[in-house]
């Protein structure tokens, strides 16, 4: 059984996020909890969020089976670029230099392998 969160309008770039995806991607739950514990990016928090709304919407789908969070891994994480919000700013010699914020949605799909053996 899987389940899935996605995270949406984040105010953190696509391309800093898919570094921490990549080295979430098909790790176990308690390891990529310690990898995101650990690291130095900003970027931890919003994948941390989403990583544990994925593992609370899968045992809240599950029920009453009782599930091990050492049971379940990462199955799928992207990121998908955002709307980006457009600021001006003063350039050089009176010009107006454009500033792009960028925002992202964060999408983790978490999975178990001992529920699909089951079954």
């Amino acid at each position: 059984m899987m389940a899935r969160a996605v995270k949406r309008f984040e105010r953190v770039s696509p391309r800093k996020v898919k570094r921490m995806l990549d080295i979430i991607r098909g790790k176990g739950i308690v390891e990529a909890r310690a990898i995101l514990q650990f690291h130095h990016s900003r970027t931890k928090l919003p994948v941390l969020k989403t990583l544990n709304s994925a593992v609370a919407n899968l045992k809240d789908r599950i029920g009453a089976v009782r599930v091990d969070d050492s049971d379940l891994f990462v199955k799928e994480a992207k990121v998908d670029a955002g709307p980006t919000m457009k600021r001006w700013r003063p350039g050089f010699r009176g010009t107006a230099d454009m500033i792009k914020r960028r925002t992202c949605h964060i999408t983790l799909v978490v999975d178990s392998h001992k529920l699909i053996e089951t079954k």
